[in-house]
């Protein structure tokens, strides 16, 4: 098994290509070692010191370290996830696929008069956001919009890059400005 590694810029996060659909639908975002008890995979790569995050796409995963070098920490990760895929362990324990979309989409928060709109944002995060940003190592789903803001949560590599806000402001903001002009800004959530 060949595992491609490709850095993101968020300096902290390595995106690991297992060559293989990793997650059939949506996404999933591990931020603690409680939360990564329901994925053995996220639970094993907790194990490896200093390790914050672990994050889900359809065919990579990011990990999130807080300090340590990658050098040091890349063969333990990609032994871990080697580990995992020659065991043929389900990447969750209770075998589900469910993804992290359906709570956010059950979060969701803005006035049915503006459902149309929405429908629009949503329309444009889904076709030209989160291609792009997957490519990165992350994920950017909407969360809410209220007096022409829109909301969104930033997760995998995106979550605390040092970019994201430039991302989100000349980015995202400009796009949806100019297709959607009941936006007049885009924050974070």
């Amino acid at each position: 098994m060949f595992i491609q590694t490709e850095a993101t810029p968020n300096p902290a996060t390595l995106k690991f290509i297992p060559g293989r659909i990793v997650l059939q639908t949506g996404t999933m975002e591990f931020n603690s070692r409680e939360a990564a008890a329901r994925s053995p995979l996220a639970g094993r790569l907790f194990e490896i010191e200093g390790i914050t995050g672990v994050f889900y796409g359809s065919d990579f995963i990011t990990v999130t370290k807080d300090g340590g070098d990658w050098q040091h920490l890349k063969p333990a990760i990609l032994g871990a996830i080697m580990e995992h895929y020659m065991s043929g362990a389900p990447l969750l324990a209770d075998g589900s696929a469910a993804s992290d979309d359906l709570a956010d989409e059950e979060d969701e928060f803005y006035n049915e008069a503006d459902a149309e709109t929405v429908d629009i944002i949503k329309d444009l995060i889904e076709t030209r956001v989160r291609p792009a940003v997957a490519n990165d190592g992350g994920d950017i789903t909407f969360r809410g919009f209220k007096d022409g803001i829109v909301y969104l949560n930033m997760k995998g590599a995106c979550s605390g890059c040092p970019s994201s806000t430039a991302t989100l402001q000349h980015g995202i903001q400009n796009l949806l400005r100019h297709f959607v002009p009941e936006v007049v800004e885009v924050r974070p959530m």
